[in-house]
């Protein structure tokens, strides 16, 4: 997730300002895709063992079937750290997971990302938010790079070197947060198809991004999932699925 908070006027002033752009012509936004069936999904996450995952293992931990992230005030992270699917990097594809976090908590599942140079088990990239204030869950953020792409409840475009353009709603941001079960399990459904990202929770789309800034946009790369630096915090993960 963010590394820097914005002020709530700074985004009042981002998204009066994207409403009053025009969208690029580059790539018309596609319709919004439809969440799909789970029978072509494949479980990534064996429930038992860290196969096919990388990560710090003295902060990341198996129990009952969940992978489980925790941080406490006695063993604290110096930067976010990622447990890393090693199954490959890719371009078009769907993720579904459910999760459950802390109330202090701050996760997300990071996807067309790269690892960090000189950052164990760091990645930039693309992230599906999630905080257990919920204040950012179901944001698009790209983690080490341009920020805030689209908050909850926005359809923004991203146009070349520029910041991104607020061109609909998808409806009122505290509405959709009733969507969202805090301290309790929720699904995290993502659809990522070209240029194009949905964050999907609980059925629910939170957020669409097409970015046509093709110097900076990502088309394919590594999955992982974040624990945030916090002074004590605990995130889960369960019924880990991909569709390519």
């Amino acid at each position: 997730m963010k590394y820097l908070s914005v002020p709530a006027a700074m985004l009042v002033v981002f998204t009066m300002a994207g409403c009053n752009d025009t969208a690029p012509k580059e790539t018309q936004t596609v319709p919004q895709d439809s969440v799909t069936a789970t029978n072509d999904f494949v479980p990534i996450f064996d429930g038992k063992t860290f196969t096919g995952w990388d990560g710090d293992t003295s902060f990341w931990h198996i129990e009952n079937g969940v992978l489980t992230g925790l941080e406490t005030k006695d063993h604290q992270l110096k930067s976010n750290t990622f447990m890393i699917w090693k199954g490959g990097e890719p371009s078009d594809f769907e993720f579904k997971a459910e999760y459950r976090i802390s109330a202090d908590g701050n996760s997300g599942v990071q996807y067309r990302s790269e690892m960090v140079k000189d950052v164990p088990y760091g990645l930039k990239g693309y992230q599906a938010d999630i905080d257990g204030a919920d204040t950012y869950t179901g944001q698009n953020y790209e983690e080490r790079g341009r920020g805030f792409l689209a908050m909850r409840g926005q359809i923004a475009t991203i146009p070349a070197n520029e910041k991104p353009v607020i061109t609909g709603s998808l409806g009122n941001p505290d509405s959709l947060k009733q969507k969202i079960k805090a301290n309790d399990w929720n699904e995290i459904h993502l659809v990522i198809k070209g240029n194009h990202m949905l964050h999907y929770i609980n059925g629910v789309l939170m957020s669409e991004t097409t970015d046509n800034d093709t110097t900076n946009r990502k088309s394919k790369g590594l999955i992982g999932l974040q624990l945030h630096v916090a002074p004590s915090m605990k995130v889960e993960y369960k019924n880990i699925q991909l569709k390519q």
